[in-house]
């Protein structure tokens, strides 16, 4: 009876599988699934247990329990990667918001050759971070900085500026850096935004006389408030996490000024040898992104707030 009833069995869930929406769904899911199990929540919980030992390349560590973490608080120069990273991911996230807004709403009107122009905004994001953060490294380059020879040429300075070794210079340089490569992110993924807006709602507001600042503050923003959220979830969680960019520049350089917390993180791993420390420092950005999509959570529920929802 029972041999009988499990062939049965099979095929009513093969059946469930191929006829039902949610098994077909299931199906082509789990393929996504095993791959982020592998190489996501494997490398992520190993992460996690070598911050809790005192591992280091070629050794085998011990548990320790939390005295990574406690040795990393009186850290000076964990405490200031701290403050690095917050400081260039909230001064680049900014500065990238408000550019690549302005620029969605310029390419969002009746200009001549808008698709070339959008075509040249992205090509700061699809170039290669490394190739990027080369010719940055070349702009900046204390003797033969083509921003330092415009400014003598000009006469409003006597000497090349040293952007990346002085502390204050190297810090604006790498955000600077950011900010052009981050832009195009924002303004075409905002600019996307825009053009799902109905035109006749600014048309509307226009001839019972609001003006262009009215329409944007009234309309435009909060119909645009779910794609902002989930574009700056997007660019906080690139810009905290950048490396390549501050490693090629600076390698956190001078004085540890521009080190992030992703660069430290590699330094004491890689270079320093000591795997325990250097995973717990990229345990502790964690909660930081965990912040970041909490935001963009609350963005969507905006998005059904507008749409009438009650949940």
């Amino acid at each position: 009876m029972a041999s009988a009833t499990t062939p049965a069995r099979s095929r009513s869930f093969l059946g469930w599988l191929t006829e039902s929406r949610n098994g077909l769904g299931l199906m082509f899911m789990l393929p996504a699934a095993v791959f982020l199990l592998c190489f996501l929540t494997y490398p992520l919980g190993l992460g996690v247990w070598l911050g809790f030992t005192d591992t280091r390349i070629g050794r085998t560590g011990q548990f320790v329990g939390i005295e990574n973490y406690i040795w990393l608080f009186d850290d000076p120069v964990f405490r200031l990667s701290v403050f690095n990273t917050i400081l260039y991911t909230t001064v680049a996230s900014v500065l990238k918001f408000g550019l690549g807004l302005w620029l969605a709403l310029l390419l969002n009107e009746k200009l001549p050759a808008k698709s070339l122009f959008r075509a040249i905004i992205l090509l700061p994001w699809v170039v290669p971070t490394v190739l990027s953060a080369l010719a940055f490294w070349w702009i900046f380059d204390s003797q033969f900085s083509i921003i330092s020879w415009v400014l003598m040429e000009m006469g409003w300075i006597d000497a090349p500026i040293n952007f990346l070794g002085d502390p204050t210079n190297a810090r604006i340089s790498v955000i600077a850096a950011n900010v052009w490569r981050g832009i195009p992110f924002v303004a075409i993924s905002l600019l996307a935004g825009l053009q799902t807006i109905p035109a006749s709602l600014n048309e509307a507001a226009a001839l019972d006389g609001a003006t262009s600042w009215q329409r944007f503050r009234r309309i435009t923003l909060p119909l645009l408030t779910p794609i902002i959220a989930v574009v700056m979830t997007f660019s906080i969680l690139f810009t905290f996490t950048d490396f390549q960019l501050i490693y090629v520049l600076t390698r956190g350089g001078p004085v540890n000024a521009t080190h992030l917390m992703a660069t430290l993180s590699f330094q004491r791993a890689i270079p320093g040898g000591q795997l325990g420390e250097g995973a717990a420092i990229a345990v502790a950005m964690i909660p930081f992104l965990l912040a970041a999509i909490l935001f963009s959570f609350f963005g969507l529920q905006r998005r059904k707030w507008q749409q009438g929802g009650s949940d």
